[in-house]
């Protein structure tokens, strides 16, 4: 395949990401916006060729091809800097969280942790509490996106490269680390729309499984709240209470679990690993296009065309990635569901509200499939909270807990189709291990109930074979050398 037609489709490709912002391919705006009448050298022109649109996105691509150029931060697989600007940019600008909403965050946050003292072993974990604005949420969680999002990024644009034909390498030259600039910004350009969308819609700071501020740091977003609960005909205070109730869930086990978020971080990795583009994809593509037809290359690329295939190792992963945070909500969602019980009434309607946002695909969700293909199926986490719930039952609270002190210790995918079974056979084995103990106990013990240590010395062989008739003959000593 000539190197021509690999560059034309791959510049497409990041020029219709980068313009993204606009929803529309690059240069181009809908008919009927700014002027209708397409004045020259103003508004849309023909076929709604958009001058003024044009000029505004090459100024800003200069801008940015600069800044990949002249700022260390900037490289790598992901423009991070670009991710944060178009991010910030795309959210109400407010003032930080007021002190007002800070010390309600942190009242809230202190009762629940006096109702998790009764419902989990898990010590607390949250050591700073406060409240975020969007924008502040988006400063406070990049570090950990780029944990998150670096592995698969990386292995992306090494797939791109690999795959090339190396008389195509040879005859890119130069091109390619242009085009791993242009790549960097493509993801940060995604990354960045993607968490603007997300800004606005979290409630707290773990609404993706597990924490993305600061360690230790538990943040809710009143204004986020406050639109969360106004539909639900509940006090915004129970809101708020509730939500602070599952912040210090997750936060309780991620600090009684210092592996998980190691683990997490390491599944994405190893489904990044494995991470392959199929040429053939592009090939098919390049050929089905009118490069003259934007519409044609939107409608193209959006059928996930570009999307790296993928593979049985990486399906692996996943599954084993969405057992575990359908295994970490599935916990968070019966440890609170138990530490509130009856004190919120409007508690019920508020867990399966939650419940059912995870289901119609929540910005959670959605976040997690653009940026690293992972979806939770809410069927998972409904049967992950019954096995929770049925593990306590069977276990009691610090037994339930005990089953995160290593991952081989937690519940299998197989295991959430089947709590009852894994429950039967944790009976089995736990009533196992105490008959191995008393066995162990007999063994240790005479048949008249005293241990081989407490036999009289008179009763021994040895002593036996010393004694005498003779009072003077006293310690036979030392027994005499051969020879």
């Amino acid at each position: 395949m000539a190197i021509t037609t690999h560059s034309r489709d791959l510049w497409w490709r990041l020029f219709s990401t980068v313009s993204g912002m606009t929803n529309l391919p690059f240069g181009f705006s809908p008919a009927g916006d700014d002027d209708p009448e397409g004045k020259p050298g103003q508004g849309p022109g023909p076929a709604g060729f958009d001058l003024n649109q044009l000029g505004s996105m090459l100024s800003q691509l200069g801008q940015m091809m600069s800044q990949a150029g002249t700022t260390g931060a900037s490289t790598g697989p992901v423009n991070y800097d670009l991710a944060r600007q178009l991010a910030t940019s795309q959210v109400p600008a407010s003032h930080p969280a007021s002190s007002v909403d800070v010390s309600k965050v942190v009242e809230a946050i202190a009762l629940a942790e006096v109702w998790l003292d009764g419902a989990t072993a898990m010590p607390a974990g949250v050591r700073t509490s406060t409240a975020w604005t969007p924008r502040q949420w988006i400063d406070a969680t990049m570090p950990t996106w780029e944990k998150l999002c670096s592995p698969i990024a990386e292995q992306v644009s090494r797939a791109w490269v690999d795959g090339l034909p190396e008389e195509a390498k040879a005859q890119a030259g130069p091109l390619l680390a242009m085009m791993g600039s242009m790549g960097g910004m493509a993801f940060g350009s995604q990354l960045g729309q993607g968490l603007a969308q997300l800004a606005t819609e979290v409630l707290t700071s773990t609404d993706v499984g597990l924490p993305l501020g600061p360690v230790g740091t538990a943040a809710l977003l009143p204004r986020s709240i406050a639109e969360f609960g106004s539909g639900l005909d509940l006090p915004e205070d129970q809101v708020r209470l509730y939500l602070a109730t599952r912040e210090a869930a997750h936060h309780r086990l991620y600090a009684g679990t210092p592996w998980l978020r190691d683990r997490v971080i390491a599944l994405i990795s190893e489904y990044a690993g494995a991470i392959s583009v199929d040429f053939s994809a592009v090939e098919q593509l390049a050929a089905s296009i009118d490069p003259s037809d934007p519409a044609s290359i939107e409608a193209a690329l959006g059928q996930g065309m570009f999307e790296p295939t993928i593979t049985p190792g990486q399906q692996a992963a996943m599954a084993q990635l969405e057992t575990l945070l359908a295994l970490v909500e599935g916990w968070v969602d019966t440890v609170v569901a138990e530490a509130v019980g009856d004190r919120l009434p409007g508690a019920s309607a508020l867990r399966e509200t939650l419940r059912r946002r995870r289901a119609t695909g929540g910005p959670a969700e959605q976040t997690f499939a653009t940026l690293i293909g992972l979806e939770l199926r809410p069927r998972r986490l409904r049967a992950a909270a019954d096995l929770w719930r049925e593990i306590g039952a069977s276990r009691g609270t610090d037994g339930r807990d005990a089953l995160w002190a290593h991952p081989d210790l937690l519940p299998s995918g197989s295991d959430l189709d089947d709590p009852s079974g894994f429950v039967d056979r944790d009976k089995q084995f736990t009533e196992l291990l105490a008959g191995l103990g008393e066995l162990e106990a007999e063994l240790l013990t005479d048949p008249e109930g005293a241990s081989p240590a407490e036999t009289p010395e008179s009763e021994t062989p040895e002593a036996s074979a010393g004694s005498t008739d003779d009072p003077e003959a006293g310690d036979p000593g030392p027994a005499p050398r051969s020879g």
